[in-house]
């Protein structure tokens, strides 16, 4: 059986269905969140009985913890000293870990919403920017090593931090202009310390200074809720697409909107490949709900997405749908 091939030009891949498996519907929960470290050793963030489940690169599984750790898993991210990032939204904070679970830093207060005036994880109930955290969602380490929080679904805010977790700057509020975001969802830095903000529902990727200096916006996207950029530069983007997810009073899909996708852009954020859309979401290469993504230094890209909470659950997809898949870069 040939391998399913997705991809363009330079960026091809091959999906590697032998890899670990997450069912939509099943007893280790909906993977949402995914991160390498140093070895390529990759991570999955789960919504089930434990949250974190580490995998060698092949997929042989190694280790499991935080049980007791975690209110919501939101998304994750992996330092170059191998530090685990965990963006917890219902808990309203971001918990550091070693890479065998032992708590290194903890930003935010657990449990305790900052003051927005929002009243749920619908952003359209903010009613005014707030410090750390409202349901927070990423975070990203820029490369003086001072962390970025994506602040969230009830703040429209970037947060900088020191590494040791002293607040130095926030920006951003409600609205759809430059420096503002309807869901701040996603966040990357590069090498030269900007940052990239996926602004979910105005969907757009907005570039910042890392002082919080708008410097511009891409607009080619479908709901992107996360970046990656690798060495290189590329940037990666999870894009949820249109038929998930969907805010109550938001109406429907319109024909033709596409489904979950993954992008692949230069540092111009032109398009250099670009895969799924939805049309046969539980398939092989396709997708329903990209929700977190992240490349190893060999190129494979690995995508989490919320085929339960966006799909399953609503009877969107089958119960069978995949939460995670591995893209195997062809070179």
């Amino acid at each position: 059986m040939n391998p399913v091939r997705v991809g363009s030009g330079s960026f091809q891949y091959h999906v590697d269905e032998r890899w670990a498996k997450y069912p939509a519907v099943g007893t280790a929960g909906e993977a949402v969140g995914v991160a390498c470290d140093s070895n390529d050793r990759v991570y999955i963030f789960l919504r089930g009985p434990q949250p974190i489940q580490v995998f060698e690169r092949d997929g042989t599984p190694v280790a499991g913890w935080g049980e007791e750790d975690f209110t919501r898993p939101h998304g994750i991210f992996i330092g170059k000293d191998d530090t685990l990032y965990c963006s917890d939204d219902f808990g309203h904070c971001v918990r550091a870990f070693s890479t065998d679970g032992k708590p290194r830093m903890t930003l935010g207060t657990p449990s305790k919403a900052s003051d927005t005036g929002a009243t749920s994880i619908d952003y359209r109930t903010i009613k005014h920017p707030g410090p750390p955290f409202n349901f927070p969602c990423n975070l990203a380490i820029g490369p003086t090593g001072d962390l970025f929080v994506a602040d969230g679904y009830g703040n429209a805010r970037v947060h900088r931090f020191t590494p040791d977790g002293r607040l130095l700057k926030s920006w951003g509020e409600p609205g759809s202009g430059p420096g503002q975001f309807h869901v701040v969802h996603g966040i990357a830095v590069d090498k030269e310390g900007v940052v990239y903000i996926a602004d979910r529902e105005n969907l757009r990727i907005q570039l910042f200074t890392s002082d919080g200096k708008f410097v511009g916006e891409w607009a080619d996207l479908a709901r992107p809720c996360q970046v990656f950029i690798d060495p290189a530069g590329w940037a990666y983007v999870a894009e949820l697409g249109f038929r998930a997810g969907r805010w109550p009073g938001t109406g429907s899909p319109q024909p033709g909107q596409t489904g979950g996708r993954v992008s692949i852009f230069d540092r111009q954020g032109k398009l250099q490949a670009r895969w799924g859309g939805g049309e046969n979401p539980t398939a092989p290469g396709d997708f329903f709900a990209p929700h977190d993504i992240w490349v190893d230094s060999h190129g494979d890209v690995y995508v989490a997405e919320v085929a339960l909470a966006g799909g399953a659950r609503a009877g969107l997809v089958a119960g069978s749908c995949h939460t995670l898949q591995k893209f195997v870069r062809i070179h």
